[in-house]
Formats: C-alpha cells, sequence, structure tokens
C-alpha cells in the first residue's frame, strides 16, 4: 500500500511532467490535465493602454491548493513575464494611475493586506497593516485613494475592536451562539455576526475609514459578489456600492441597492435605488463622469431574472441628505438578454457587455444613445470586457481550452489571441470534438443540445454515452470549460457527452427561463426525454443501450425525480448534492427566496407546490443503481439530503454508494477531493455501462 503522503507526490509529479514545455506526448484527457491548467482571471488594462496585468492560478497538489501570481503582458501579446513568485497568494491587481505601480493582495505577512509592486521591477512594499484580512481592493481613478472590505461586528468602532473580540470569543470555552435571525448559516459558513464593511484609505497608507459604519449588511454581496460591485465617483469624493439591508427578512430578499457615502465617513450612506425592490448592482460611470450605468433586475425575490441596463445622469453636486435618483433610462429594453458586465467605450457612446446567449456567453456592443445591439463575438464563454485604445480586451474559454486573453476591433473584427497559456497543455491532451443541436422539446418548443464525441473517436465504433445534467435550475452548461463538470473528462474516458439546456435554462430568452417556475419535474423532464432520444438518434454511434445519467444541485434533484419517474431508462445514475424531499429542503436551505420563487410561496402557503413535484414521493418506483455524492459544508443542499437518498437506496435493496467529502461545500474544489471525485464517477460509470 502507498502512503498518502507518496500518493500526493505521484500526482504532484504527473502534474510536473504536464507543466513541462517537454511533454508532448498525446493522451486522452482527464481530471489531471483539468488541474494541470493554469487559472487566468482578473485581468486589468493599464491606465497608459500598454499592458495587462492577471492573477495566474496555478494547482499545487502537495499543499492541496491553488497557488496565484501576478503576471505581465502587453496588449500586442508580448513581453509576457512573472511578475510576483512569492511562495503566498498574490491576487486582485490594480493599477496606480501613472501605470508603473501595481497594488494588490498578498498573504505574504501571515494575512491578506494591500502590497505595491513596481511594473519594472523590484521588491514589493506592504500598503495596509490591518489587524483583520482585507479583501476586494480597487483604486480610484484619480489615484488618490484605494478601497477594501473587512470583516468586522457591524457595532464595533474599529477593526481592531473586531479583532479583541473574536480573541475574546476564542479565549471562551462554551462555543455556543445564540441566533435571534437568519441566516444562521450561509454557503458553506456559519454566520458569527460579523459583516463584510468597505473601508476607504489613501493610496500611500494611513487610517482605513468604514464608509458603511453601523450598516448591518454585506458589500460586495455574498457568496458571489466581487469589486464590479464597487466604484469611486468621478469627483473621487464619494463611492458607491452594492449591499443589501433587509434586517430580518435577508433570507427571502433581493433586494439589494447601491448606496452613496463620502470617503471620509462624515455622513451615513444614501440608497441610490430605493424605488427598485429587486436587484441593483455593479454600478460603473461613463469616461465623462455624466453618466452612472448599473444593472438591475425587476422582480422582487427572484434571482434570475433579467438583469437590465439602466443609464442615469449623474449630477456634479449633491446636497446634504438628499439624493435625486436623476434622469434614467432602461438601455435595450426589447432585448432579451441579461447584461453580466458593463463597460465603456472611450467615447462613451458605446457599451460593451457579456450575456448568455444560446449556449455561449457572448460579447456584445450597445449603442448608449440608440440602444441597437451588435453580438461582436459569439462563441465561447466571455468576460471581463476593457478598453485598451482602440481595441476591446476579454477573457474567453471554451470545451477546448481554459480561459486564455483575446483583443477584438470595435467593429468585431480582428479578434487576436494575447496569450497562450496553455497552449502546450491543451495540445498533449486528446479532446472531444463538440457540437451544439436543436430539437423539439416540450410543447414541440426549440431546445438547444450541446454533444461531445469522445477523445478516441471511431465513427465505426457504439459508445456508452454519460448523460450530463446543469444545475441551477436557472443554468446552463453551455460552451466553457468548466473545472468540476468539464465534459473532456468524460470524452477522454471513452464516453460521448449529451447536455441538454433544458426549459429553465438561461440565455434563450427570459420566458424560457421563467418556465421552469412551479413545473420542475415537468418541462425540464420532457426536454431531458426528448433530447436525449434525438441525440441517439442523430449519432448512430452513441450506445442507447448504456446510458448513464448524471448532475448536481438541481441535476442532483432531477436525478432522484428521474429515478422514480423514468426508472427504467438508464443503466446507473450519479447525485450529487441533489434533494431528496423538496418540502423538507425548503427548511434546512438557507437562501429561502429561491425554493419560494420556483415553488410559487412557502410549503404552509402552498404545499402542492412543494409536494407535485418531489422526489421523494415516488421512492416505490426506484430501481437503477446510484451514486451518492454529498458534502458536510453544503448548506445550500443540506447534507441530510444525501444521506437520505442513500438510506433509501440501502433500504430498498438497490446498489448505491456515497461518496461524503466531510470538508467541501456545493462545490468540491480541493485537488486531491477532485481528483478522488473524477475517480469515483467514472469507476462507477465504468461499473455498470463498460
Amino acid at each position: 500500500m502507498y502512503s498518502r503522503k507518496m500518493i500526493y507526490s505521484l500526482l504532484f509529479l504527473t502534474i510536473v511532467i504536464l507543466n513541462n514545455s517537454a511533454y508532448s506526448q498525446s493522451h486522452p484527457f482527464s481530471v489531471h490535465d483539468m488541474l494541470a491548467m493554469d487559472r487566468i482571471s482578473e485581468p486589468q488594462v493599464s491606465p497608459d493602454n500598454k499592458w495587462i496585468v492577471f492573477t495566474l492560478r496555478r494547482t499545487d497538489l502537495e499543499a492541496n491548493k491553488g497557488r496565484t501570481d501576478l503576471w505581465l503582458i502587453g496588449v500586442s501579446g508580448e513581453n509576457l513575464r512573472q511578475l510576483t513568485s512569492h511562495p503566498e497568494a498574490d491576487y486582485n491587481p490594480v493599477w496606480s494611475q501613472d501605470s508603473k505601480n501595481i497594488f494588490f493582495i498578498s498573504t505574504r505577512s501571515g494575512s491578506a493586506q494591500v502590497w505595491k509592486i513596481r511594473t519594472d521591477g523590484g521588491e514589493a512594499q506592504q500598503v495596509t497593516d490591518e489587524p483583520l484580512d482585507v479583501a476586494n481592493l480597487i483604486a480610484g481613478k484619480d489615484g488618490k485613494y484605494l478601497a477594501f472590505t473587512m470583516e468586522v461586528f457591524p457595532d464595533s468602532n474599529s477593526p481592531a475592536q473586531t479583532k479583541e473580540r473574536l480573541d475574546k470569543i476564542a479565549q471562551q470555552k462554551a462555543t455556543g451562539r445564540i441566533y435571534e435571525s437568519v441566516f444562521v448559516r450561509h454557503w458553506d459558513t456559519w454566520k458569527d455576526g460579523r459583516r463584510s464593511h468597505l473601508f476607504v484609505i489613501q493610496a500611500e497608507g494611513g487610517k482605513a475609514v468604514d464608509v458603511m459604519a453601523g450598516m448591518d449588511a454585506d458589500t460586495p454581496s455574498k457568496p458571489f459578489g466581487g469589486t464590479e460591485e464597487i466604484t469611486f465617483t468621478p469627483d473621487g469624493k464619494s463611492i458607491i456600492f452594492t449591499a443589501r439591508e433587509a434586517g430580518k427578512q435577508e433570507a427571502w430578499s433581493t433586494n439589494f441597492d447601491l448606496f452613496l457615502a463620502p470617503v471620509d465617513g462624515s455622513a451615513k450612506p444614501q440608497c441610490l435605488t430605493e424605488s427598485n425592490k429587486a436587484w441593483d448592482t455593479n454600478p460603473v460611470f461613463s469616461p465623462d463622469g455624466k453618466t452612472l450605468a448599473y444593472l438591475a433586475m425587476e422582480r422582487p425575490g427572484y434571482e434570475a431574472d433579467r438583469y437590465r441596463i439602466i443609464l442615469r445622469s449623474w449630477p456634479a453636486l449633491y446636497q446634504s441628505g438628499l439624493v435625486p435618483e436623476g434622469n434614467q433610462k432602461i438601455l435595450a429594453e426589447s432585448w432579451d438578454r441579461s447584461a453580466s458586465s458593463i463597460c465603456f467605450s472611450d467615447d462613451g457612446q458605446t457599451i460593451y457587455t457579456a450575456a448568455m446567449n444560446l449556449g455561449q456567453v457572448s460579447l456584445f456592443a450597445i449603442s448608449t444613445s440608440s440602444g441597437q445591439v451588435k453580438t461582436l463575438v459569439k462563441d465561447g464563454t466571455i468576460s471581463s470586457a476593457s478598453i485598451a485604445g482602440g481595441k476591446i480586451i476579454y477573457a474567453m474559454n471554451n470545451m477546448s481550452s481554459p480561459t486564455e486573453l483575446y483583443s477584438v476591433g470595435p467593429d468585431g473584427s480582428n479578434i487576436r489571441q494575447i496569450t497562450h497559456i496553455n497552449s502546450e497543455k491543451i495540445s498533449a491532451a486528446m479532446l472531444g470534438d463538440y457540437e451544439q443541436f436543436t430539437f423539439s422539446g416540450w410543447n414541440d418548443e426549440t431546445v438547444y443540445c450541446y454533444i461531445v464525441k469522445p477523445a478516441d473517436f471511431d465513427a465505426g465504433k457504439k459508445y456508452p454515452v454519460a448523460f450530463l445534467i446543469h444545475g441551477g435550475p436557472q443554468g446552463s452548461f453551455g460552451n466553457t470549460f468548466h473545472y468540476r463538470w468539464n465534459p473532456q473528462a468524460y470524452a477522454g474516458a471513452g464516453y460521448a457527452v449529451v447536455m441538454v439546456d433544458f426549459h429553465g435554462s438561461t440565455g434563450y430568452g427570459q420566458e424560457f427561463c421563467d418556465s421552469i417556475r412551479g413545473d420542475w419535474g415537468g418541462k425540464p423532464l420532457v426536454d431531458l426525454q426528448k433530447g436525449l432520444e434525438a441525440a441517439i438518434k442523430r449519432y448512430p454511434w452513441m450506445d442507447g443501450e448504456k446510458v448513464g445519467a448524471l448532475g448536481a444541485s438541481f441535476g442532483g434533484y432531477m436525478i432522484n425525480w428521474i429515478a422514480g419517474n423514468w426508472p427504467d431508462r438508464f443503466r446507473c445514475l450519479i447525485n450529487h448534492d441533489g434533494n431528496l424531499d423538496e418540502r423538507m429542503a425548503y427548511f434546512d436551505t438557507e437562501e429561502l427566496w429561491f425554493p419560494e420563487w420556483d415553488h410559487i410561496g412557502t410549503p404552509w402557503e402552498n404545499p402542492e407546490g412543494y409536494e407535485k413535484h418531489n422526489p421523494v414521493n415516488f421512492v416505490r418506483n426506484w430501481k437503477t443503481p446510484m451514486l451518492v455524492i454529498h458534502s458536510g459544508q453544503d448548506f445550500r443542499v443540506a447534507d441530510t439530503q444525501g444521506l437520505g437518498t442513500f438510506n433509501t437506496l440501502q433500504r430498498k435493496g438497490i446498489p448505491g454508494r456515497l461518496l461524503y467529502f466531510p470538508d467541501e461545500s456545493h462545490w468540491v474544489q480541493k485537488p486531491a477531493n477532485s481528483i478522488l471525485w473524477h475517480e469515483t464517477v467514472i469507476n462507477w460509470l465504468d461499473q455498470w455501462l463498460k
């Protein structure tokens, strides 16, 4: 038997070999290739439009985590070089106004603090020495101020006081906590009363000012919000941030607002979007400072409503205590897509945004005067658009490549790849070709589906099928390079992959997305049934007799629903973090607005909404072997749902297996756990399909 340390050393050696440019032997793609890929994020163009700084994450199997460093590259794709190399994490870069320095967050001092480094080399210098970790760093365009967040008790007078309080709590023998409102826990964290507050500090250092002092709210929004939810005003005297002041209704409210606060903390934050009771976020100013653009949903309590782009005239001055909402308009109201970002052209006449679009996340240009929409880059998954002179810089990945940086002209011409970080590793791995087709789904409406061919594809052979079902349910597998549910991992293992974007999926118009409300087990199941049939008929090399279905979150729910309502179709099932009992799931989840919207009310107001498509009511029909995967830190779908599923399989004598991660959340992210996850899943498919 090998020791765990020896196994990790061998796995680490595998990653080192894959990272070595000399490694060129072709092999089927696997989880080891997936972990070997370097992950580009947080690209930031310098004010002089000459450079791009970005964060590069590499997997360290021995440490069982990712390592992040800062890299630089010219906007033309030349002069790629590593800027930081400290063994601790460096990330979240922002430029100084003169383009000569980069501020960033690093853990090299023992906690997460702001540091600064010259772009021409030299040692990094520490800027902050706060008693708490800092996060979400941004800089004012005038170069005078920095802003970042810290987790503080709202009633504390300073970060130091929060630290003292935490130290006292750690010394107490009693560990119990008393709650008077929800959230008690959220995503993967038990709440202890602290809030993520926004602090402003002079760029050269000094005392950080809590501009949210006394607010019982977080910025950015948790658990997925980031620096895109915060911006300085054009005059540099104030800062705008996204927060939700919902009090005891926080767990069932999506009323996030934009707040304005002076950088010196001399006045309480004032709400800019009080009239909208739905989600407002992503504030961005036009280059001339006369327009505030932001994203806004329309329907309260619905997290998957369409984000519209709002343009609001920005007054030069505000009178104390008065914040006029100003003249505003909805940009491109008839455009049936949900914007995810905002980037102004240099002249302010165009907004560039990425939005989910028919299985892609495309890049669009929208005229700020006419609202006319033009698709600039359609295919792939696009993010982080920014301007560099006459070019648009963006990040893009797809099913055959992890994220790289690209540029494109403002008219959509001259697409050019800037970075080639993973080119050698991608060329060494055999990937499956993929394509998209449409079929007639529920009510004969058009539904989209992706298929991926096995990596060793031979048209004369028959291949077993991995039928992947996405989560959400308002989501999409789409044309993306996934680090948890990557279809190439199944293609590399010799499977044909089928992925249906059923009713409820995003990127196909708001009505299509909305249609799943109150119908979780209806339209989606019909689409899945018709989609699988259409794929097998269309591709004769798929073995329709050897099919396994697998999914996570809503996909896990659907596996349980399929087990009772489509029990004779699959040879095996794989359920990751899926609900067994929708009624009970309401009572043990955290974000209550989600089931209240999708099931149309609470269980006591509308019990039928929870029972109509409840998998637990159909366990009498279960017969298909099932692998169950769940995690102890998953507070979105409580682990008792997975344990209940496994109990049912055991009691009914159905072949089953349970993979449990006590230290993971709704997602499995630790490298060693990811390897175990993929090996267990592939082995289960092999057992029943090969």
